[in-house]
């Protein structure tokens, strides 16, 4: 089975304080937007108990990319460690891998008339550093996850309650998910 990279995200690590987005914006110099890294308070509505979590997302380097399968010009290309890359000089703007993925990885530039998305910090990951993003995480919420495959981490999930259905690209993704906090009372 071939190497697949991947991220861990750690809900309760995580504080939105959005180091990993400003960090990627710094690391490629973006306009404000499209956004390649975007942090996301979770829905109360959506977890069983009251609580305040966010999530870091980006590309997620899927197994089975569904940008990658209708791009027209062939701008998509998978690396053997499974890191999704965007030839942006190949894009025509068509914005059909907008549509087809389903966590909204790939991002419109309205000003350059042209898709961009995360590529993993595949320069970073080259020299064996960590991608932008991660390093600049001041909890240790995102993660590098080297290989999918040998990830034995039982305590982690493959979706959280309102992610895409996970069988249509099979999302390099891992999550912590939020627990149930402890209630502490001192008495009086």
């Amino acid at each position: 089975m071939a190497k697949q990279l991947g991220f861990l995200v750690d809900t309760e690590k995580c504080i939105g304080c959005f180091s990993c987005e400003m960090a990627c914006k710094n690391e490629y110099q973006t306009e404000v937007k499209p956004r390649w890294r975007r942090v996301y308070q979770l829905r109360e509505a959506s977890l069983p108990y009251p609580e305040r979590n966010f999530i870091s997302l980006a590309c997620h380097h899927c197994a089975d990319p569904a940008c990658l399968k209708v791009c027209p010009v062939g701008a998509y290309s998978k690396r053997e460690d499974g890191i999704v890359l965007h030839d942006h000089a190949r894009c025509i703007g068509c914005r059909l891998c907008t549509m087809a993925c389903p966590y909204g990885a790939p991002q419109y530039n309205e000003k350059e008339r042209r898709v961009e998305k995360c590529n993993l910090c595949y320069q970073k990951i080259d020299r064996n550093e960590e991608p932008a993003c991660v390093a600049a995480c001041p909890v240790g919420a995102l993660q590098l996850i080297r290989d999918l495959n040998s990830f034995p981490e039982p305590s982690t999930v493959k979706e959280l309650p309102g992610f895409p259905d996970i069988t249509i690209t099979r999302p390099s993704i891992r999550f912590v998910p939020p627990r149930a906090g402890v209630q502490m009372r001192r008495d009086v």
